[in-house]
């Protein structure tokens, strides 16, 4: 018969961190939760997860703390919670912060004893809720192995290295990537159906052809062509990595130009479908600018 699981606590209950409780849950591990909206907390609890009263609650009752958490200053206003916990020996956050947020977090939770690991994700919603979601971690090796199988439950993980932040230098680049693909096709597939071409079509060719990218194999078919914009990942999340690429990259002194026009195409986005407007809207001012409609439902009765 094999040990019982230790207790794993988890802060932030979002579209991505409620349904990884869920997935630590039906593995078996008894998790401790928090969140700052009542309701989510209800939900996990009637999933079988504990309720803890904050942050600091959670990491004294767990060795192990996650996060999935919106922004920089979250994750280390939960980090300062946590830090005053009596049982917590690692914390691993999933948010994308930036790789010095990383770097503040491991040095004050290493004043303090507790190991911090920075692991952001990719994958959306549709990899939390199945367990397939990419996991970028960094910090110390030994704490890596010991949280190890905790993550696979949720995803595929894959050490980056020792140096705090390096997981969040690697997810910036995923994400900049994942950026520009999505805002190009979009652009090019609103110049397709301008020109009379099928976007159902042009999606089939691109996905056989050279052009195809995350995009068009998943964004699109899922998201944009049955015009449900629902894909799980917000506007303003997307804009947050960009705008946190953008000033690594120019900490580091290397080329921005197609990284900066990127952004301005994000922020656009962000000023005309609003903060909590689907990603896979980056396509809705382009079609307003040019008249049309890349609709790729079914039109037969």
């Amino acid at each position: 018969m094999s040990a019982p699981h230790a207790e794993v606590g988890f802060i932030g209950l979002g579209h991505m961190g409620f349904p990884m409780v869920g997935r630590l849950l039906a593995a078996g591990y008894p998790v401790t939760v928090f969140d700052t909206r009542a309701e989510v907390v209800a939900a996990a609890v009637g999933a079988g997860a504990r309720a803890a009263a904050g942050p600091g609650d959670v990491a004294g009752r767990a060795a192990t703390v996650l996060a999935s958490l919106p922004t920089p200053r979250a994750s280390e206003e939960v980090a300062e919670s946590v830090g005053a916990g009596d049982r917590v020996a690692r914390f691993v956050d999933l948010s994308t912060v930036g790789s010095p947020t990383a770097q503040r977090i491991h040095e004050r939770l290493a004043a303090r004893g507790i190991a911090a690991l920075d692991c952001p994700v990719s994958g959306g919603v549709q990899g939390a809720e199945q367990g397939t979601l990419a996991m970028m971690a960094s910090g110390p090796r030994a704490d890596f192995e010991a949280v190890e199988p905790v993550l696979r439950v949720l995803g595929r993980p894959v050490f980056v290295g020792d140096a705090a932040g390096a997981a969040q230098t690697m997810k910036l680049v995923n994400n900049l990537l994942a950026a520009t693909a999505l805002a190009a096709t979009a652009e090019a597939m609103v110049m397709g159906v301008r020109a009379g071409l099928d976007p159902a079509v042009m999606i089939d060719v691109l996905n056989a052809s050279s052009g195809g990218t995350h995009a068009s194999r998943d964004k699109f078919p899922r998201a944009v062509l049955p015009r449900t914009f629902d894909y799980g990942f917000a506007t303003a999340l997307m804009v947050k990595d960009v705008r946190l690429y953008l000033e690594e990259a120019r900490a580091l002194g290397v080329p921005v130009e197609i990284a900066e026009e990127i952004a301005r195409r994000w922020e656009h986005t962000l000023a005309e479908e609003g903060a909590d407007s689907d990603f896979t809207s980056v396509i809705k001012p382009l079609e307003a600018a040019a008249g049309v409609i890349v609709d790729g439902r079914d039109r037969q009765p």
